[in-house]
């Protein structure tokens, strides 16, 4: 019997061991929000100069610093134990592994966060060629999460899939539950960018691409990636039905956008004014077919004020000329005051079928891809009654 299985067997028995850390469970259900605590830096840096001094040449002795690891309200036996058993597994693999293992999970049953960062950290540097340093590292991330340092805890993420190798534990990747962290911590589109990129291309049927997709077009959005974002965005449609927190329709805002890029883009006005000119120039006229002309070409809507959210997929089939049949369409003076610098309401009553007043929508495009139609406007849908 080895030195480990001798030492847990008499541990077990005194009720002193876990019999396994919940460590997948607790970290994946932890406070994902992000809190700064520029503080925590310096206190790891000194605490960290203090522990090294603990610690002679020997990276496998463990004299001189049971009684700081193990000090505490109530003499901690099974702390003791397991220090005395490390210093007895001197050779790297799966036994020395678990010992440390078991320390990391009686400090985080204890709650000495302090003191299990400390001692990962003085282990992974002391023993830079461990093959188990980057699940210790995700230890520490996780001692930082439960501090609610989660700028520091991100350090750590970032540094496992970038310096370590992957690492299976329990069936679970180190750098999968690392960028799974990092996608929730950072906020940094370019960094965003190639977290998800790393998901998608290592990790495609452990995650919900539909979600990924969407959120990897996002940051390329964010960081002006345009001809990215727009294939990403492309790559995302498929996966139409996809929840994204944070948007209540994804499926629909990716599709106009894909759509709007593979259209022509030649309804569009230079300006709010010579748009509106030209729709009231063809109401005056009576013409449905010219005043219909001017409509945008992809993603014209037309709804009631409470539909904001509806399906406009029938617009194919819509007809203003049935609205304007023996009928004569008047419109306001003025646009609405409700209309702002990148959008414009026009109020017009008359039209037949029901709701006699049609708000006609426009709006300026936000498209950077193509600088010669960003910032020109179209009419691009209309709002059916009175507004609420």
């Amino acid at each position: 019997m080895s030195n480990f299985e001798k030492a847990t067997a008499d541990l077990t028995k005194s009720g002193g061991l876990s019999s396994g850390s919940g460590f997948s469970e607790v970290f994946f259900n932890g406070n994902r929000g992000l809190k700064r605590a520029q503080w925590v830096f310096l206190w790891m840096f000194c605490t960290g100069s203090v522990l090294l001094s603990c610690f002679n040449n020997n990276p496998g002795n463990t004299e001189g610093i049971n009684g700081y690891y193990t000090a505490g309200p109530k003499d901690n036996q099974t702390l003791k134990t397991l220090f005395e058993l490390l210093a007895k597994e001197t050779e790297p693999g799966t036994e020395q592994f678990s010992v440390i293992r078991e320390i990391a999970v009686e400090y985080i049953r204890l709650k000495e966060y302090g003191k299990l960062i400390n001692f990962l950290n003085f282990w992974t540097d002391a023993h830079p060629d461990d093959t188990y340093n980057a699940y210790y590292l995700l230890l520490i991330a996780y001692a930082y999460m439960q501090q609610d340092a989660h700028a520091v805890a991100a350090l750590y993420f970032n540094r496992i899939i970038k310096n370590y190798p992957d690492l299976t534990i329990r069936e679970e990747s180190i750098h999968l539950a690392s960028l799974s962290q990092l996608i929730s911590l950072v906020e940094d589109p370019e960094q965003r960018v190639w977290y998800y990129e790393e998901l998608i291309s290592r990790f495609p049927d452990k995650i919900d691409l539909g979600v990924a997709y969407f959120q990897l077009a996002q940051a390329y959005e964010q960081i002006g990636d345009w001809n990215r974002a727009i294939k990403t965005y492309t790559n995302f449609l498929p996966y139409n039905g996809t929840i994204v927190n944070g948007f209540a329709d994804a499926y629909t805002y990716a599709k106009q956008i894909v759509d709007f890029y593979n259209s022509p883009k030649d309804w569009t006005f230079e300006n709010i004014n010579t748009l509106i000119a030209a729709i009231k120039s063809a109401l005056d006229s009576g013409s449905s077919s010219r005043l219909w002309s001017y409509r945008a070409k992809v993603n014209f809507f037309a709804r009631s004020w409470s539909q904001e959210a509806a399906d406009d997929a029938g617009m194919a089939e819509f007809s203003i000329s049935e609205f304007m049949r023996d009928t004569r369409i008047f419109y306001a003076s003025e646009l609405d005051a409700a209309s702002n610098a990148n959008e414009a309401y026009l109020r017009t009553w008359g039209w037949s079928q029901g709701i006699p007043t049609w708000y006609l929508y426009f709006r300026k495009i936000n498209f950077p891809l193509d600088p010669d139609i960003h910032g020109r406007w179209e009419w691009a849908g209309v709002y059916y009654g009175e507004k609420f």
